[in-house]
Parts: structure tokens; C-alpha cells; sequence
């Protein structure tokens, strides 16, 4: 008999990555570079270009960090897939860390190869200060790897 794994979550990945290319559509189709559109007392919407990692790290480097960074994202997409295939369909924490992860990691690698940089559209900011630009992705990726450390520190997972 074939165990039960944690694959399923496969479909929140899915979702991730089809909201954040839509949105990035959505705010390339509607912004100029570096617009701003106020949401919030501390939340913009603006249209930047990010070829560095998550938060623009790296993003002023001479070119190099767009194919190391789509390596890794790729890289780090299929371990992350390998590894949702061995656990347990019970680990529900850790699969959707793992799933929200790879969606972010699959979305921003998109759009790395097809335009060489990383769209970004959120600007949060606090009087005065601004914190890097980022999108979905980012987003995704941070709260998935939130999720999964507190899912490997406190294992309290249900097993099967």
C-alpha cells in the first residue's frame, strides 16, 4: 500500500505562484517605475525592478545574481517538492510552509528568466523609513519559512 503524503499542498504552491504572476501583471499594466499609489498610512503599492533575492539583496551586483538566483529558487523548488513527497500527509504545518516556499521560490524564478529581475510592487514604510521593495513571492517565502521552523522546533505534528 502506497503511504500518504504531503503532496497535496502542491495545489496551495499552484495558487501562490498564480496570484503573485497576476498581480505583477496587474501592477506592471497599471504603473509607471517607481509610481506610487498610497494604500495606507504606511502601505504603497509602486512598480520596481528587483535582479537581486528577496528585499533586494544583492540587487545592485554586476549580473551574476540573476542566474545564481534562479538556480537556487529552481534548486530549492524541486528539494522542497522531493522532500513534501516524504512527509506524511499528517504534517500539516510543515506542508504548508514547504508549499507556500516553493510556490514563492517557483514565482520570483519566473520571473527571472523571462525578464532578468524580480518584479516588485510593495512598499511598507514607516515615517520615513522604507523597507525594501517586495511582492507575493517574498511574502510567501517568509511566512513559509516562518511556518517551518516553528514546525521543525516544535514537532507536535499529528503522525499517521
Amino acid at each position: 500500500m502506497r503511504k500518504k503524503t504531503a503532496l497535496p499542498w502542491l495545489w496551495l504552491s499552484v495558487v501562490v505562484i498564480i496570484l503573485d504572476q497576476l498581480l505583477k501583471y496587474w501592477v506592471v499594466s497599471h504603473f509607471q517605475y517607481h509610481q506610487l499609489w498610497p494604500l495606507l498610512s504606511f502601505l504603497n503599492l509602486t512598480l520596481a525592478f528587483n535582479p537581486g533575492a528577496a528585499f533586494s539583496f544583492l540587487g545592485s551586483a554586476s549580473g551574476w545574481q540573476i542566474y545564481f538566483f534562479s538556480a537556487i529558487s529552481l534548486l530549492i523548488a524541486i528539494l522542497f517538492i522531493v522532500w513534501l513527497a516524504q512527509i506524511p500527509r499528517g504534517y500539516h504545518w510543515r506542508g504548508l510552509a514547504l508549499s507556500l516556499i516553493i510556490g514563492g521560490a517557483i514565482g520570483n524564478f519566473i520571473d527571472r528568466v523571462r525578464l532578468g529581475y524580480v518584479i516588485d510592487f510593495v512598499d511598507f514604510h514607516l515615517r520615513g523609513w522604507h523597507f525594501a521593495t517586495f511582492n507575493l513571492a517574498d511574502s510567501a517565502i517568509c511566512v513559509g519559512a516562518f511556518f517551518l521552523i516553528l514546525s521543525l522546533l516544535f514537532a507536535s505534528e499529528s503522525r499517521p
